[in-house]
């Protein structure tokens, strides 16, 4: 691990607010940001002492998970839990190619900054109608869908200085039914396809989460249960060539296969399964 920034001048306690300069960098975890050189970094902003409670149930009845709370605090929390989707916590955790060094580390909301298509706190928070909060330095607030947040490989809707505070998944989500399918190249690799379907527990609506094979999070919804050949339309004309990715992990043509197949999958356990 690359720990030595050079460049790096300045840490400063986030508690203190501070005009943001184009150099900064908010350290949460600070898995991705040691891992590597970070040659255009100055100063470090540091999330650690704010406070910020893991995760909490609101009043509403909706998850809030703090973008500081780390991979071991979110699996801790959710093994408790009794949500119908509470497996899948587990199962995006999973997905890291992580030891449990950087499991204690590594931060839910440095997951989504990355933006890296095999992200897992991605793909978990973008299937279960995931919101960010974000923070700017003037204090303003935005909400944006997870969805929308991450719009390319390690491209987001992030602007200078913004900050963001937590991600928020609805009650109703919860209370969903799901399936998860997650394949790599290595036994131990990074994600090339990472697909979650969930079964909305009110009006049995199917939302199937494409990630990892994509550069992007993508998200299909069929309001009436989907046939195969209905699914099977959806990903091919909802999913663009492009928008596959592209890496040492998995050539398109394998990651898009991968999502054919695990779409169908996760349809008939949702769909067919549940209609015996």
């Amino acid at each position: 691990m690359h720990v030595d920034l050079n460049t790096v001048v300045e840490l400063r306690d986030a508690r203190s607010r501070g005009t943001w300069r184009p150099g900064d960098a908010w350290l949460g975890g600070g898995t991705y940001l040691f891992s590597e050189p970070q040659p255009h970094i100055r100063r470090l902003i540091d999330l650690s002492r704010m406070g910020w409670e893991p995760v909490r149930m609101t009043p509403a009845g909706d998850l809030e998970i703090a973008a500081t709370c780390t991979i071991a605090q979110l699996s801790c929390f959710a093994r408790r839990a009794d949500w119908p989707a509470a497996p899948l916590f587990e199962q995006c955790c999973r997905a890291f190619l992580a030891s449990w060094k950087v499991w204690n580390m590594a931060t839910v909301g440095g997951n989504l900054c990355n933006g890296l298509p095999a992200g897992p706190m991605i793909s978990l928070t973008a299937a279960l109608d995931g919101a960010c909060t974000l923070l700017s330095q003037t204090g303003e607030v935005r909400r944006v869908p997870v969805k929308d947040f991450v719009i390319g490989a390690g491209v987001k809707d992030l602007r200078p200085g913004e900050l963001l505070r937590s991600v928020t998944l609805p009650g109703r989500a919860l209370e969903s039914r799901t399936a998860f399918r997650q394949a790599s190249l290595y036994g131990l690799g990074r994600s090339g396809a990472l697909l979650i379907g969930v079964r909305d527990p009110i009006d049995g609506e199917l939302a199937l989460t494409v990630t990892a094979s994509t550069v992007r999070p993508i998200r299909l919804r069929f309001a009436v249960p989907p046939t195969a050949e209905a699914v099977r339309e959806a990903v091919e004309y909802g999913i663009g060539a492009h928008e596959y990715f592209d890496d040492i992990h998995g050539l398109p043509a394998w990651r898009r296969h991968m999502t054919f197949r695990f779409a169908e999958e996760i349809r008939r356990e949702l769909v067919e399964e549940d209609g015996r």
